[in-house]
């Protein structure tokens, strides 16, 4: 019996009793997926995970780029982030449809709802990814392999979807993990297995590790993530700087990040566009911009917080990113506001060299609504203004919310 008790507490050399257990849950394809799984829903006869597939763009735009895609086409060659264009010359038979980010939010929620029936402590961390806390599993299961494949079929059998599981006694480690052999997976990286599976990888899977960094590390001599775990950490940060020694920590597996149930407050709300075509008047600016600011006000009042910092972005034709900001006296997540004070700011950024992208954002974030102060300018007509336009905004989300979001509409967007 004793050996039994022993058995149920150690696993690959890890002690489920002392030590943190942490997964990672990553959802297979995650858009393509729900994509296949909503369509087969509603009668259609194939899967299109199992054909030539991929979720992409608009390909008249710019933005028209691979966001998933199926097994079969990562045959092909095909690979995330591509221009769709490109992708259909590998694959002239690939299917593209377009992104439903309404359905994936819905089937985002119902995958996170289960990973809370198996944990105490789940952090979200992308619509199809999350961390799970699972510290004290010995009082549940034998194995974290035993709670992995639970989890694992509990989804697949309720929402028809797979996902793979990473499980380690570290954040870092448990997402390294997930990200092996793919999909419908399980695989463990405790540190006894950091060595044999993880230091023979190449520097650019290592989280943290971009392209830049990895051609830099590349050309000092450091092809591995072992080369990276055995090298002087001095001497990486000689070279990368901080994130040298970020990487050296990972390479040896070291993560202390606690998994949070609720994640850091937000310190800014941003959107921006590439535009299908460059911007060469302050006509053309003033709808996008009005979008921008529709978008990030509605975000800022779902939240129910105030802005008191408005900024205006912008990369023109030379690809040269500027901005332009302005801290106000008051606090606001008034749709008028925000596309007043762009209009303003736009106009004293732009120098009229055709534009590319554009971006609006607000900071200095506050859960109080302070009042415009004017001692002397300030009138009973434009306090009237501001308490008409807020109204407003509340009669439009509310109508948004419950028809969609293109069932009513600002008449100056016509």
């Amino acid at each position: 019996m004793k050996k039994q008790k022993t058995k149920l507490l150690q696993y690959k050399g890890f002690s489920l009793m002392k030590e943190r257990l942490i997964f990672h849950v990553d959802v297979n394809s995650a858009y393509l997926s729900w994509e296949a799984v909503h369509q087969l829903k509603n009668g259609a006869p194939t899967d299109i995970r199992t054909i030539p597939s991929i979720i992409g763009g608009d390909t008249s735009l710019r933005k028209g780029v691979v966001l998933a895609k199926s097994l079969p086409a990562k045959r092909f060659g095909i690979h995330t982030g591509e221009p769709v264009t490109d992708a259909l010359t590998k694959c002239p038979t690939l299917q593209s449809f377009q992104p439903n980010f309404p359905l994936y939010h819905k089937y985002s929620k119902a995958f996170i709802t289960i990973l809370k029936k198996y944990a105490p402590v789940v952090e979200q961390v992308s619509i199809d990814e999350a961390y799970l806390d699972m510290s004290g599993l010995h009082y549940f299961y034998s194995t974290p392999l035993e709670a992995a494949e639970k989890i694992q079929t509990d989804i697949r059998e309720t929402l028809d979807f797979t996902v793979n599981i990473g499980i380690s006694s570290n954040k870092l480690l448990a997402k390294m993990a997930s990200d092996f052999e793919k999909p419908d997976k399980i695989h463990t990286l405790f540190p006894s297995e950091i060595e044999k599976k993880m230091w023979h990888l190449p520097v650019r899977t290592l989280f943290f590790t971009g392209r830049a960094a990895a051609q830099k590390l590349n050309q000092l001599g450091i092809y591995t993530i072992g080369d990276i775990a055995k090298s002087n950490p001095d001497f990486l940060k000689a070279h990368l700087n901080s994130q040298g020694v970020t990487l050296w920590n990972y390479a040896n597996g070291r993560d202390n990040s606690p998994v949070k149930e609720s994640p850091d407050a937000p310190k800014g709300y941003g959107n921006s566009t590439t535009l299908s075509k460059d911007l060469t008047s302050l006509s053309e600016a003033k709808p996008v911009l009005l979008e921008l600011c529709e978008t990030v006000t509605k975000r800022l009042r779902e939240d129910q917080v105030y802005a008191q910092v408005i900024e205006v972005e912008l990369k023109d034709s030379h690809f040269r990113r500027k901005s332009h900001q302005t801290v106000l006296d008051y606090s606001t997540n008034t749709t008028d506001d925000f596309y007043q004070i762009s209009v303003k700011l736009f106009k004293e950024l732009w120098d009229g060299t055709p534009i590319r992208l554009l971006g609006v954002r607000g900071g200095k974030l506050t859960l109080d609504k302070i009042e415009q102060i004017q001692l002397f300018t300030e009138t009973a007509s434009s306090h009237e203004k501001r308490e008409k336009m807020s109204k407003l905004d509340a009669a439009l989300d509310s109508i948004q919310k419950k028809h969609g979001k293109n069932s009513i509409m600002r008449a100056s967007k016509l």
